[in-house]
């Protein structure tokens, strides 16, 4: 049982060692036919790279926004279109908006349906001052929702406390850009930094963010390890409260120009001015399957808190980044079709070129018929020549195609990831090419009669 399976052994290597030493006594025909394969499974492991690299980027753009939330933004400039010059005559009243505050926030928090978290914020810029370093950064006020919603994580210290918005107490939370610009080797934790006119007191360093500058102009958010954090409530009482109503703002109110008035006359209107108080709210759904419904259900609430003045933007980062992973994946898909038709054309070639080389060997061919070799064993040395050019081709394209997308991101900036999946399945189509375009030429070859092989001239 074991001699008939060694010479069937012996007979395929036999055969594979023909076929190697025919390619390497035509190593510029080899590489000429190789050339389609080369280039084709290059092409297929840099766009698999560059497909990859996209799909990373968006989903690191989705961490950084938070999935599943929705962002309710102020709209200082909106005009309220609803009501128009025929209404406001018959009406005496005035439209004024509160704008956006911490009452919305805990009325979406309350009220609307399969809502996890709700984090007001204000972001304020202000000047940074510690040891003798001055520079400009972002305070932002904070509740203690916002660390649910955001997932960063601390490298040292404590988050906040009940205490701490309780009491309003002057402490914050800083980012490492932050900790490596102001505490270049020393512990920050305990120690006071300046922002604007106040000192507040470190209580903890967060974990360094992955931000690119392109995340940042793509996505319009702010480099989150040069923030400073505070609660929001220190925030209101030791900074700014653009929402509290003030004897100066009762006056400026009288003349139309606080908050938003449908009233008002243009040019004395103050537009500009940022009456809310909060600067973002960022609601955290349950199931994003809702995100829709919530985000209409929270644009209702909103106009009737805001008197119908629709002085606020809703927008659903997770949507414009699923519009955005669409468009990448199609674009990939256009272009793994391209190399994927490379591939083809370079089976093509291979076909071509064995075809080429069975019509310039048949006195080759019809010597080994005359020896004894079998149309299998005939069939089987072409097929071999054909797969292990494509192999050859196919280990050279790899290689080709790890320069290439390494290249592309070192040149142009584009991530591109190159995975193990990609090479296996760049490897496993190159030898398919092998079989799939190598079987005619070798049947041609097989099929031939031996008596008229060796008499062609």
């Amino acid at each position: 049982m074991e001699k008939p399976l060694i010479r069937t052994i012996d007979k395929y290597l036999t055969n594979i060692i023909i076929a190697l030493d025919a390619i390497l006594d035509n190593k510029v025909r080899g590489l000429l036919t190789s050339l389609g394969i080369i280039f084709g499974v290059a092409s297929v492991i840099t766009m698999l790279a560059i497909g990859k690299g996209a799909e990373t980027t968006i989903l690191d753009q989705l961490k950084l926004l938070g999935s599943n939330n929705i962002i309710i933004t102020p709209a200082v400039k909106q005009v309220e279109e609803s009501i128009n010059e025929d209404d406001l005559a018959k009406s005496d009243k005035k439209h004024y908006s509160p704008g956006l505050t911490l009452a919305d926030a805990a009325s979406i928090e309350s009220i609307v349906p399969h809502v996890d978290f709700v984090s007001p914020e204000i972001i304020i810029e202000t000047t940074v001052i510690h040891s003798g370093l001055r520079r400009s950064a972002k305070l932002v006020g904070i509740d203690q929702n916002y660390w649910a919603i955001r997932e960063n994580s601390l490298k040292m210290g404590s988050y906040f406390s009940y205490t701490h918005f309780k009491d309003a107490l002057p402490v914050c939370i800083i980012g490492s850009e932050i900790q490596t610009k102001f505490f270049t080797g020393e512990d920050p934790i305990g120690k006071q930094i300046k922002c604007g006119k106040l000192w507040l007191t470190v209580i903890g360093v967060l974990t360094k963010q992955n931000i690119t500058s392109e995340n940042i102009k793509s996505l319009g958010i702010r480099d989150y390890n040069m923030d400073i954090y505070t609660p929001i409530s220190a925030m209101l009482i030791r900074y700014k409260h653009r929402g509290l109503v003030t004897p100066e703002k009762v006056m400026t109110m009288s003349r139309g120009s606080r908050f938003f008035s449908i009233e008002a006359d243009e040019e004395q209107s103050s537009v500009d001015e940022n009456y809310h108080q909060l600067d973002q709210i960022v609601v955290h759904v349950a199931d994003n399957k809702h995100i829709s419904t919530i985000s209409e259900v929270i644009k209702r609430m909103l106009e009737r808190r805001h008197y119908k003045v629709i002085d606020f933007e809703i927008s659903i980062p997770e949507q414009l980044i699923q519009q955005e992973q669409k468009a990448k994946r199609l674009f990939n898909i256009v272009l793994g079709a391209i190399a994927s038709i490379s591939l083809l054309v370079g089976g093509i070639g291979v076909m071509n070129i064995m075809l080429a080389s069975v019509l310039d060997r048949f006195k080759e061919i019809g010597i080994r018929q005359s020896i004894g070799a079998t149309r299998q064993d005939i069939s089987m040395q072409f097929v071999a020549e054909a797969v292990i050019i494509t192999i050859t081709g196919g280990c050279i394209g790899i290689l080709l195609g790890i320069i290439l997308s390494t290249g592309i991101e070192k040149s142009t900036g584009i991530a591109t990831i190159i995975t193990y999946s990609s090479v296996i399945i760049s490897f496993i189509v190159s030898v398919a090419v092998g079989l799939v375009f190598g079987i005619y030429p070798a049947r041609k070859a097989a099929l031939q009669d031996p008596v008229a092989l060796l008499r062609y001239e």
